[in-house]
Protein backbone atom coordinates (compact mmCIF):
# COMPACT_ATOMS: atom_id res chain seq x y z
CA UNK A 1 0.00 0.00 0.00
CA UNK A 2 0.77 3.93 -0.85
CA UNK A 3 -0.02 6.90 1.06
CA UNK A 4 -0.14 8.68 -2.67
CA UNK A 5 -3.81 9.43 -4.20
CA UNK A 6 -4.00 6.81 -6.36
CA UNK A 7 -7.21 6.24 -8.69
CA UNK A 8 -9.70 3.28 -8.54
CA UNK A 9 -7.37 2.03 -11.88
CA UNK A 10 -4.50 1.86 -10.45
CA UNK A 11 -5.41 0.12 -7.32
CA UNK A 12 -7.35 -2.62 -8.50
CA UNK A 13 -3.89 -2.99 -10.97
CA UNK A 14 -1.55 -3.18 -8.12
CA UNK A 15 -3.57 -5.67 -6.33
CA UNK A 16 -4.22 -7.87 -9.06
CA UNK A 17 -0.78 -7.38 -10.32
CA UNK A 18 0.91 -11.27 -10.45
CA UNK A 19 4.48 -9.68 -11.95
CA UNK A 20 5.86 -8.05 -14.90
CA UNK A 21 6.76 -9.49 -17.87
CA UNK A 22 9.48 -9.55 -19.97
CA UNK A 23 7.42 -8.06 -23.09
CA UNK A 24 6.42 -5.15 -20.38
CA UNK A 25 3.18 -6.25 -19.89
CA UNK A 26 1.78 -7.02 -16.45
CA UNK A 27 0.71 -10.82 -16.20
CA UNK A 28 -2.77 -9.70 -14.28
CA UNK A 29 -5.07 -12.09 -12.00
CA UNK A 30 -8.50 -12.35 -12.71
CA UNK A 31 -11.10 -12.34 -10.31
CA UNK A 32 -14.42 -13.47 -11.98
CA UNK A 33 -13.69 -15.13 -15.84
CA UNK A 34 -17.30 -15.07 -17.68
CA UNK A 35 -18.01 -17.41 -20.58
CA UNK A 36 -20.71 -17.95 -23.25
CA UNK A 37 -20.83 -20.15 -26.11
CA UNK A 38 -19.31 -18.28 -28.83
CA UNK A 39 -15.78 -17.24 -27.94
CA UNK A 40 -14.95 -20.44 -25.14
CA UNK A 41 -15.03 -23.86 -27.47
CA UNK A 42 -11.98 -23.55 -29.12
CA UNK A 43 -10.52 -22.44 -25.70
CA UNK A 44 -11.60 -25.83 -23.76
CA UNK A 45 -10.10 -27.36 -26.95
CA UNK A 46 -6.62 -25.67 -26.26
CA UNK A 47 -6.47 -26.85 -23.10
CA UNK A 48 -8.04 -30.50 -23.85
CA UNK A 49 -5.01 -30.29 -26.21
CA UNK A 50 -2.43 -29.57 -23.93
CA UNK A 51 -3.87 -31.83 -20.85
CA UNK A 52 -4.90 -28.75 -18.45
CA UNK A 53 -7.29 -28.51 -16.44
CA UNK A 54 -9.39 -25.97 -15.39
CA UNK A 55 -7.14 -23.92 -12.87
CA UNK A 56 -9.90 -22.17 -11.15
CA UNK A 57 -13.12 -23.49 -11.84
CA UNK A 58 -15.31 -21.71 -9.27
CA UNK A 59 -14.32 -18.26 -10.46
CA UNK A 60 -15.70 -18.96 -14.08
CA UNK A 61 -19.08 -18.55 -14.82
CA UNK A 62 -21.12 -19.30 -18.15
CA UNK A 63 -24.29 -18.43 -20.01
CA UNK A 64 -25.63 -19.12 -23.37
CA UNK A 65 -26.76 -15.99 -25.38
CA UNK A 66 -25.42 -15.00 -28.76
CA UNK A 67 -26.63 -17.83 -30.45
CA UNK A 68 -29.40 -18.53 -28.08
CA UNK A 69 -33.11 -18.13 -30.32
CA UNK A 70 -35.47 -15.47 -28.47
CA UNK A 71 -38.83 -16.91 -29.91
CA UNK A 72 -38.50 -20.67 -29.74
CA UNK A 73 -35.88 -22.29 -26.96
CA UNK A 74 -37.13 -25.60 -27.02
CA UNK A 75 -34.40 -28.54 -27.93
CA UNK A 76 -32.63 -29.26 -29.77
CA UNK A 77 -32.65 -26.05 -31.31
CA UNK A 78 -33.56 -25.74 -34.83
CA UNK A 79 -30.48 -24.44 -35.97
CA UNK A 80 -28.27 -26.82 -35.86
CA UNK A 81 -25.16 -24.81 -35.86
CA UNK A 82 -26.38 -23.51 -32.50
CA UNK A 83 -27.40 -26.62 -31.31
CA UNK A 84 -24.21 -27.95 -31.63
CA UNK A 85 -22.31 -24.84 -29.84
CA UNK A 86 -24.92 -25.21 -26.95
CA UNK A 87 -24.18 -28.48 -26.47
CA UNK A 88 -20.42 -28.02 -26.59
CA UNK A 89 -20.99 -25.14 -23.90
CA UNK A 90 -23.07 -28.05 -21.53
CA UNK A 91 -20.24 -30.71 -21.94
CA UNK A 92 -17.13 -28.46 -21.18
CA UNK A 93 -19.22 -26.69 -18.17
CA UNK A 94 -20.08 -30.09 -16.92
CA UNK A 95 -16.46 -31.94 -17.63
CA UNK A 96 -14.86 -28.89 -15.78
CA UNK A 97 -17.80 -28.75 -12.76
CA UNK A 98 -18.53 -24.69 -14.31
CA UNK A 99 -21.59 -22.86 -13.14
CA UNK A 100 -23.83 -22.71 -16.11
CA UNK A 101 -26.59 -20.41 -16.06
CA UNK A 102 -29.01 -22.16 -18.85
CA UNK A 103 -32.50 -21.58 -19.42
CA UNK A 104 -33.35 -24.82 -17.27
CA UNK A 105 -31.82 -22.84 -14.32
CA UNK A 106 -34.07 -19.81 -14.52
CA UNK A 107 -31.24 -17.38 -14.57
CA UNK A 108 -30.24 -16.78 -17.83
CA UNK A 109 -29.26 -14.48 -19.68
CA UNK A 110 -26.73 -11.86 -21.70
CA UNK A 111 -23.62 -12.65 -19.77
CA UNK A 112 -22.79 -8.67 -19.00
CA UNK A 113 -26.66 -8.51 -18.08
CA UNK A 114 -26.63 -11.70 -15.44
CA UNK A 115 -23.32 -11.09 -14.05
CA UNK A 116 -24.05 -7.98 -12.00
CA UNK A 117 -28.04 -8.83 -11.04
CA UNK A 118 -26.34 -12.26 -9.26
CA UNK A 119 -23.73 -10.30 -7.55
CA UNK A 120 -21.13 -11.81 -9.52
CA UNK A 121 -19.85 -8.28 -10.36
CA UNK A 122 -18.26 -6.46 -7.78
CA UNK A 123 -16.01 -3.14 -6.72
CA UNK A 124 -12.25 -3.91 -6.87
CA UNK A 125 -13.35 -6.78 -8.86
CA UNK A 126 -11.12 -7.94 -12.15
CA UNK A 127 -13.33 -9.20 -14.43
CA UNK A 128 -12.96 -10.80 -18.15
CA UNK A 129 -15.07 -12.44 -21.02
CA UNK A 130 -14.51 -13.37 -24.37
CA UNK A 131 -16.91 -10.58 -25.66
CA UNK A 132 -16.30 -6.39 -26.18
CA UNK A 133 -18.58 -5.25 -24.03
CA UNK A 134 -17.63 -6.66 -20.71
CA UNK A 135 -16.55 -3.22 -19.98
CA UNK A 136 -20.23 -3.00 -18.84
CA UNK A 137 -19.13 -4.46 -15.66
CA UNK A 138 -17.23 -0.92 -14.37
CA UNK A 139 -19.98 0.56 -13.64
CA UNK A 140 -19.77 -1.10 -10.76
CA UNK A 141 -15.82 -0.22 -9.81
CA UNK A 142 -14.21 -3.18 -11.42
CA UNK A 143 -12.17 -2.99 -14.22
CA UNK A 144 -13.33 -5.83 -16.74
CA UNK A 145 -11.67 -6.98 -20.09
CA UNK A 146 -13.06 -8.06 -23.40
CA UNK A 147 -10.85 -10.52 -24.18
CA UNK A 148 -10.01 -12.70 -27.26
CA UNK A 149 -10.22 -16.74 -27.65
CA UNK A 150 -6.39 -17.54 -26.96
CA UNK A 151 -6.78 -15.17 -23.47
CA UNK A 152 -10.10 -17.23 -22.66
CA UNK A 153 -7.75 -20.03 -22.70
CA UNK A 154 -4.77 -18.80 -20.75
CA UNK A 155 -7.43 -17.76 -18.02
CA UNK A 156 -9.01 -21.33 -18.01
CA UNK A 157 -5.31 -22.79 -17.38
CA UNK A 158 -4.01 -20.24 -14.99
CA UNK A 159 -7.25 -17.73 -13.87
CA UNK A 160 -4.30 -15.10 -15.34
CA UNK A 161 -3.30 -12.90 -18.35
CA UNK A 162 -1.09 -10.81 -19.89
CA UNK A 163 -1.90 -7.53 -20.35
CA UNK A 164 -0.05 -4.06 -21.36
CA UNK A 165 -0.53 -1.00 -18.80
CA UNK A 166 -3.02 1.68 -19.47
CA UNK A 167 -3.48 5.11 -19.23
CA UNK A 168 -6.48 6.66 -17.24
CA UNK A 169 -8.62 9.38 -18.43
CA UNK A 170 -11.39 11.26 -16.31
CA UNK A 171 -14.03 12.44 -18.19
CA UNK A 172 -16.80 14.46 -16.20
CA UNK A 173 -20.65 14.97 -17.45
CA UNK A 174 -21.04 18.12 -16.03
CA UNK A 175 -24.71 20.08 -15.75
CA UNK A 176 -27.73 17.91 -15.64
CA UNK A 177 -29.56 15.99 -18.17
CA UNK A 178 -32.91 17.35 -19.95
CA UNK A 179 -35.92 15.18 -19.68
CA UNK A 180 -35.72 12.22 -22.42
CA UNK A 181 -31.78 12.38 -22.51
CA UNK A 182 -30.44 9.25 -21.45
CA UNK A 183 -27.11 7.76 -20.55
CA UNK A 184 -27.33 6.20 -24.17
CA UNK A 185 -26.99 9.87 -25.33
CA UNK A 186 -24.35 10.56 -22.80
CA UNK A 187 -22.30 8.02 -24.02
CA UNK A 188 -23.02 8.80 -27.75
CA UNK A 189 -22.12 12.46 -26.79
CA UNK A 190 -18.55 11.42 -25.32
CA UNK A 191 -17.88 8.86 -28.53
CA UNK A 192 -18.76 11.94 -30.99
CA UNK A 193 -16.48 14.12 -28.54
CA UNK A 194 -13.13 12.40 -28.21
CA UNK A 195 -13.79 9.37 -31.24
CA UNK A 196 -13.94 5.89 -32.01
CA UNK A 197 -9.97 5.83 -31.26
CA UNK A 198 -9.55 8.24 -29.16
CA UNK A 199 -9.00 5.94 -25.70
CA UNK A 200 -7.17 3.36 -27.07
CA UNK A 201 -4.33 2.66 -24.59
CA UNK A 202 -6.75 4.19 -21.87
CA UNK A 203 -9.43 3.03 -19.18
CA UNK A 204 -11.85 6.13 -18.92
CA UNK A 205 -13.12 6.91 -15.58
CA UNK A 206 -16.72 8.33 -15.73
CA UNK A 207 -17.41 11.00 -13.05
CA UNK A 208 -19.09 14.74 -12.87
CA UNK A 209 -23.06 15.19 -11.73
CA UNK A 210 -24.44 13.44 -14.44
CA UNK A 211 -23.04 10.10 -13.56
CA UNK A 212 -23.41 10.99 -10.07
CA UNK A 213 -27.34 11.42 -10.53
CA UNK A 214 -27.64 7.99 -12.77
CA UNK A 215 -28.58 4.64 -11.56
CA UNK A 216 -26.52 1.88 -11.46
CA UNK A 217 -28.09 0.21 -15.02
CA UNK A 218 -27.56 3.65 -16.27
CA UNK A 219 -23.64 3.48 -15.48
CA UNK A 220 -24.05 0.35 -16.96
CA UNK A 221 -25.32 1.62 -20.39
CA UNK A 222 -22.69 4.31 -20.25
CA UNK A 223 -19.34 1.57 -19.65
CA UNK A 224 -20.93 -0.87 -21.52
CA UNK A 225 -19.71 1.90 -25.14
CA UNK A 226 -16.58 2.65 -23.70
CA UNK A 227 -14.87 -0.04 -26.40
CA UNK A 228 -16.94 1.63 -28.85
CA UNK A 229 -14.44 4.62 -27.64
CA UNK A 230 -11.20 2.42 -28.68
CA UNK A 231 -11.06 2.28 -24.80
CA UNK A 232 -9.61 -0.95 -23.16
CA UNK A 233 -12.19 -0.64 -20.30
CA UNK A 234 -14.35 1.99 -18.46
CA UNK A 235 -15.51 2.22 -14.55
CA UNK A 236 -17.42 4.64 -12.44
CA UNK A 237 -16.39 5.07 -8.82
CA UNK A 238 -18.58 3.01 -6.28
CA UNK A 239 -20.41 4.98 -4.50
CA UNK A 240 -23.83 4.18 -1.76
CA UNK A 241 -26.14 2.97 -4.84
CA UNK A 242 -23.47 0.75 -6.13
CA UNK A 243 -23.59 -0.74 -2.32
CA UNK A 244 -27.24 -0.90 -2.76
CA UNK A 245 -28.06 -2.42 -5.53
CA UNK A 246 -25.60 -5.33 -5.06
CA UNK A 247 -26.92 -6.16 -1.43
CA UNK A 248 -29.14 -9.15 -0.92
CA UNK A 249 -27.74 -10.82 -4.31
CA UNK A 250 -27.01 -14.29 -5.02
CA UNK A 251 -22.84 -14.12 -4.45
CA UNK A 252 -22.73 -11.10 -1.98
CA UNK A 253 -22.04 -12.01 1.22
CA UNK A 254 -24.72 -11.10 4.16
CA UNK A 255 -25.70 -9.38 7.11
CA UNK A 256 -22.44 -8.02 8.71
CA UNK A 257 -19.94 -9.44 6.25
CA UNK A 258 -21.64 -7.59 3.26
CA UNK A 259 -21.37 -4.36 5.45
CA UNK A 260 -17.55 -4.89 6.40
CA UNK A 261 -17.32 -5.55 2.30
CA UNK A 262 -19.09 -2.52 1.65
CA UNK A 263 -16.59 -0.49 3.16
CA UNK A 264 -13.92 -2.18 1.76
CA UNK A 265 -15.56 -1.82 -1.92
CA UNK A 266 -16.38 2.22 -1.21
CA UNK A 267 -12.68 2.43 -0.04
CA UNK A 268 -11.45 1.44 -3.92
CA UNK A 269 -12.95 4.55 -5.52
CA UNK A 270 -10.32 7.00 -6.93
CA UNK A 271 -8.74 9.05 -4.08
CA UNK A 272 -8.87 12.99 -3.86
CA UNK A 273 -6.42 14.72 -6.38
CA UNK A 274 -4.96 11.75 -7.53
CA UNK A 275 -3.06 11.62 -10.70
CA UNK A 276 -5.10 11.31 -14.15
CA UNK A 277 -3.14 11.40 -17.62
CA UNK A 278 -5.82 13.04 -19.37
CA UNK A 279 -9.29 15.08 -18.25
CA UNK A 280 -12.39 16.32 -20.44
CA UNK A 281 -15.35 17.66 -19.48
CA UNK A 282 -18.68 17.83 -21.04
CA UNK A 283 -21.59 19.98 -20.96
CA UNK A 284 -24.83 17.10 -20.04
CA UNK A 285 -27.29 19.89 -19.84
CA UNK A 286 -26.12 20.35 -24.18
CA UNK A 287 -27.01 16.58 -24.97
CA UNK A 288 -30.05 15.86 -26.91
CA UNK A 289 -31.72 12.93 -28.07
CA UNK A 290 -29.02 11.19 -30.13
CA UNK A 291 -28.81 9.12 -33.31
CA UNK A 292 -26.09 7.66 -35.11
CA UNK A 293 -26.08 8.04 -38.66
CA UNK A 294 -23.18 6.37 -40.32
CA UNK A 295 -21.14 3.14 -39.84
CA UNK A 296 -19.40 3.36 -36.23
CA UNK A 297 -20.58 5.06 -33.00
CA UNK A 298 -19.60 8.03 -33.47
CA UNK A 299 -21.01 9.23 -36.19
CA UNK A 300 -23.63 10.41 -34.84
CA UNK A 301 -25.67 13.54 -33.87
CA UNK A 302 -28.63 15.16 -31.84
CA UNK A 303 -32.10 14.62 -33.39
CA UNK A 304 -32.27 18.53 -34.54
CA UNK A 305 -29.20 18.24 -35.96
CA UNK A 306 -28.57 17.86 -39.78
CA UNK A 307 -26.18 15.02 -41.28
CA UNK A 308 -22.80 16.59 -41.88
CA UNK A 309 -21.36 17.01 -45.23
CA UNK A 310 -17.85 15.74 -46.05
CA UNK A 311 -16.98 19.49 -46.44
CA UNK A 312 -18.12 20.04 -42.76
CA UNK A 313 -15.74 17.88 -41.05
CA UNK A 314 -11.74 17.83 -41.02
CA UNK A 315 -9.62 16.06 -43.95
CA UNK A 316 -8.82 12.87 -42.07
CA UNK A 317 -12.91 11.96 -41.56
CA UNK A 318 -13.76 13.01 -45.34
CA UNK A 319 -13.25 9.59 -46.59
CA UNK A 320 -15.18 7.87 -43.46
CA UNK A 321 -17.66 10.43 -43.88
CA UNK A 322 -18.43 9.43 -47.85
CA UNK A 323 -18.10 5.94 -47.49
CA UNK A 324 -21.01 6.06 -44.62
CA UNK A 325 -23.07 8.49 -47.10
CA UNK A 326 -22.60 6.04 -49.58
CA UNK A 327 -23.29 2.71 -47.56
CA UNK A 328 -26.25 4.56 -45.30
CA UNK A 329 -27.93 5.77 -48.63
CA UNK A 330 -28.50 9.67 -47.18
CA UNK A 331 -28.37 12.66 -48.10
CA UNK A 332 -25.72 15.18 -46.72
CA UNK A 333 -27.31 18.09 -45.35
CA UNK A 334 -30.71 16.43 -44.87
CA UNK A 335 -32.15 16.55 -41.31
CA UNK A 336 -31.87 13.39 -39.12
CA UNK A 337 -35.77 13.75 -37.93
CA UNK A 338 -38.53 11.90 -40.10
CA UNK A 339 -35.81 9.31 -41.72
CA UNK A 340 -37.92 6.32 -42.21
CA UNK A 341 -37.51 2.95 -40.43
CA UNK A 342 -38.06 -0.63 -41.33
CA UNK A 343 -37.04 -2.59 -38.10
CA UNK A 344 -37.23 -1.77 -34.33
CA UNK A 345 -35.44 -3.80 -31.49
CA UNK A 346 -35.31 -3.32 -28.17
CA UNK A 347 -32.42 -4.71 -25.92
CA UNK A 348 -28.98 -5.93 -26.05
CA UNK A 349 -26.10 -6.10 -22.94
CA UNK A 350 -26.53 -1.87 -23.84
CA UNK A 351 -30.08 -1.30 -23.25
CA UNK A 352 -31.95 -4.63 -22.12
CA UNK A 353 -32.36 -3.92 -18.20
CA UNK A 354 -36.07 -3.71 -16.69
CA UNK A 355 -35.25 0.36 -16.27
CA UNK A 356 -34.73 0.59 -20.52
CA UNK A 357 -37.86 -1.62 -20.46
CA UNK A 358 -39.90 0.59 -18.36
CA UNK A 359 -38.65 3.70 -20.15
CA UNK A 360 -39.69 2.33 -24.09
CA UNK A 361 -43.19 1.31 -22.32
CA UNK A 362 -44.25 4.97 -21.07
CA UNK A 363 -43.49 5.50 -25.04
CA UNK A 364 -45.27 2.78 -26.48
CA UNK A 365 -48.27 3.25 -24.62
CA UNK A 366 -48.39 6.65 -26.45
CA UNK A 367 -49.72 4.61 -29.87
CA UNK A 368 -49.23 1.63 -31.96
CA UNK A 369 -46.71 0.39 -34.16
CA UNK A 370 -46.42 1.57 -37.70
CA UNK A 371 -48.16 -0.59 -40.15
CA UNK A 372 -45.06 -2.44 -41.85
CA UNK A 373 -42.79 -1.81 -39.34
CA UNK A 374 -41.07 -4.76 -37.23
CA UNK A 375 -40.67 -3.81 -33.71
CA UNK A 376 -38.88 -6.58 -31.46
CA UNK A 377 -38.40 -6.52 -27.32
CA UNK A 378 -36.42 -8.80 -26.09
CA UNK A 379 -35.18 -8.37 -22.18
CA UNK A 380 -31.76 -8.79 -20.95
CA UNK A 381 -32.01 -11.86 -18.83
CA UNK A 382 -34.79 -13.86 -17.73
CA UNK A 383 -34.94 -11.90 -13.82
CA UNK A 384 -35.49 -8.77 -16.43
CA UNK A 385 -38.24 -10.61 -18.38
CA UNK A 386 -40.12 -11.89 -14.85
CA UNK A 387 -40.09 -8.58 -14.05
CA UNK A 388 -40.96 -6.54 -16.77
CA UNK A 389 -44.12 -9.24 -16.68
CA UNK A 390 -44.90 -8.87 -12.93
CA UNK A 391 -44.98 -4.77 -13.79
CA UNK A 392 -47.37 -5.44 -16.90
CA UNK A 393 -45.05 -4.15 -19.55
CA UNK A 394 -44.82 -6.86 -21.84
CA UNK A 395 -49.03 -5.85 -21.98
CA UNK A 396 -47.85 -2.42 -22.95
CA UNK A 397 -45.71 -3.81 -25.35
CA UNK A 398 -47.90 -6.51 -27.31
CA UNK A 399 -50.48 -3.71 -27.30
CA UNK A 400 -48.99 -1.53 -28.79
CA UNK A 401 -48.03 -4.10 -31.81
CA UNK A 402 -44.41 -5.14 -30.49
CA UNK A 403 -42.87 -9.04 -30.25
CA UNK A 404 -42.08 -10.03 -26.90
CA UNK A 405 -39.19 -12.31 -26.95
CA UNK A 406 -37.14 -15.19 -25.15
CA UNK A 407 -33.98 -12.91 -23.03
CA UNK A 408 -30.68 -12.98 -25.32
CA UNK A 409 -28.58 -11.20 -27.59
CA UNK A 410 -30.91 -11.25 -30.46
CA UNK A 411 -30.89 -8.69 -33.06
CA UNK A 412 -27.86 -7.25 -31.64
CA UNK A 413 -25.09 -8.87 -33.56
CA UNK A 414 -27.96 -11.60 -35.28
CA UNK A 415 -25.94 -14.62 -34.50
CA UNK A 416 -29.81 -16.25 -34.35
CA UNK A 417 -32.51 -16.06 -36.32
CA UNK A 418 -33.28 -12.19 -35.39
CA UNK A 419 -31.92 -10.53 -38.68
CA UNK A 420 -32.38 -7.63 -40.70
CA UNK A 421 -33.60 -8.31 -44.29
CA UNK A 422 -31.76 -6.95 -47.31
CA UNK A 423 -31.59 -2.71 -46.73
CA UNK A 424 -33.63 -2.57 -43.89
CA UNK A 425 -33.08 0.37 -41.70
CA UNK A 426 -33.08 -0.60 -37.85
CA UNK A 427 -33.87 1.92 -35.24
CA UNK A 428 -31.87 0.04 -32.93
CA UNK A 429 -30.94 0.01 -28.68
CA UNK A 430 -27.33 -2.13 -29.44
CA UNK A 431 -24.16 -1.07 -29.09
CA UNK A 432 -22.98 -1.45 -33.13
CA UNK A 433 -24.16 0.18 -36.41
CA UNK A 434 -21.19 -1.56 -38.50
CA UNK A 435 -21.84 -2.47 -42.37
CA UNK A 436 -23.93 -6.00 -42.08
CA UNK A 437 -23.84 -6.23 -38.07
CA UNK A 438 -27.94 -6.63 -37.72
CA UNK A 439 -26.84 -9.95 -40.34
CA UNK A 440 -27.89 -8.48 -43.29
CA UNK A 441 -24.68 -7.35 -45.44
CA UNK A 442 -26.79 -4.22 -46.72
CA UNK A 443 -28.72 -3.65 -43.66
CA UNK A 444 -28.29 0.02 -42.27
CA UNK A 445 -28.41 0.37 -38.13
CA UNK A 446 -29.83 3.54 -36.47
CA UNK A 447 -28.37 3.47 -32.64
CA UNK A 448 -30.40 5.46 -29.92
CA UNK A 449 -32.26 5.23 -26.66
CA UNK A 450 -34.86 2.46 -25.89
CA UNK A 451 -37.23 5.16 -25.46
CA UNK A 452 -36.09 6.76 -28.98
CA UNK A 453 -36.32 3.48 -30.64
CA UNK A 454 -39.77 2.89 -29.12
CA UNK A 455 -41.07 6.48 -30.66
CA UNK A 456 -39.56 5.84 -34.24
CA UNK A 457 -41.57 2.54 -34.15
CA UNK A 458 -44.61 4.24 -33.16
CA UNK A 459 -44.09 7.13 -36.13
CA UNK A 460 -42.05 4.97 -38.40
CA UNK A 461 -39.54 7.32 -38.59
CA UNK A 462 -37.15 8.98 -36.31
CA UNK A 463 -38.57 11.44 -34.56
CA UNK A 464 -37.38 13.01 -30.85
CA UNK A 465 -38.40 11.58 -28.06
CA UNK A 466 -39.02 14.82 -26.05
CA UNK A 467 -42.16 15.55 -27.93
CA UNK A 468 -43.56 12.23 -26.46
CA UNK A 469 -43.09 11.94 -22.68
Amino acid sequence: MTDKPESLFQKVWDAHRVRELPTGQTQLLIGTHLIHEVTSPQAFAMIRELGLPVRFPNRTFATVDHIIPTDDQSRPLQDDLAETMMSELERNCRDHSIQLFSPETGAQGIVHVIGPELGLTQPGMTIACGDSHTSTHGAFGAIAFGIGTSQVRDLLASQSMAISPLKVRRIEVTGELRPGVYAKDVVLAILRELGVNGGVGYAYEYAGPVVDAMSIEERMTVCNMSIEGGARCGYVNPDEKTVEYLRGRRYTPNDEAFDARAQAWLAMASDPNCHYDDRVEIDGSAIEPSITWGIHPGHNLGVSEAIPTPNSVPNDERAGVEEALEYMDFTAGASIAGTPIDVAFIGSCTNGRISDLREAARVAQTGRVKEGVRALVVPGSMAVKQQAEAEGLHEIFRAAGFQWREPGCSMCLAMNPDKLRGREVCASSSNRNFKGRQGSPSGRTLLMSPAMVAAAAIAGKVVDVQKCI
